[in-house]
């Protein structure tokens, strides 16, 4: 089993910066495509950002020049530096991984439990 916990959620001024951070812990014998997504409040929950286990990378269009993915394959972790916020990206932030416990198992798809982030003056 493979949790993944958020942290670096907060409330935060249009125009300013945060950076999450979802690690992953458990019983992993590889983790593939790591990825953030977001959900506010009436709207369906969507894709922001993903990142391969080679560093190759896809955002959503409404976050592309704004926010960056990247991971540390050794601290199990990824992150997503938001910068330049927006009250539109004011959202619950999920973090996903694709995991294979073991070798001979099939891939997984775990999920965090969320952290707030909301942009406010």
């Amino acid at each position: 089993q493979v949790q993944l916990v958020e942290s670096g959620g907060g409330l935060v001024q249009p125009g300013g910066s945060l950076r999450l951070s979802c690690v992953a812990s458990g019983s992993a014998f590889r983790i593939n495509a790591m990825g953030w997504y977001r959900q506010a409040p009436g709207k369906q929950r969507e894709l922001v950002a993903s990142i391969t286990s080679g560093d190759s990378t896809n955002y959503a269009d409404s976050v592309k020049g704004r926010f960056t993915i990247s991971r540390d394959n050794a601290k199990e972790t990824v992150y997503l530096q938001l910068t330049s916020l927006k009250p539109e990206d004011t959202a619950v932030y999920y973090c996903n991984a694709d995991v294979k416990s073991r070798p001979w198992t099939i891939e997984r798809s775990y999920w965090g439990q969320g952290t707030q982030v909301t942009v406010s003056s």
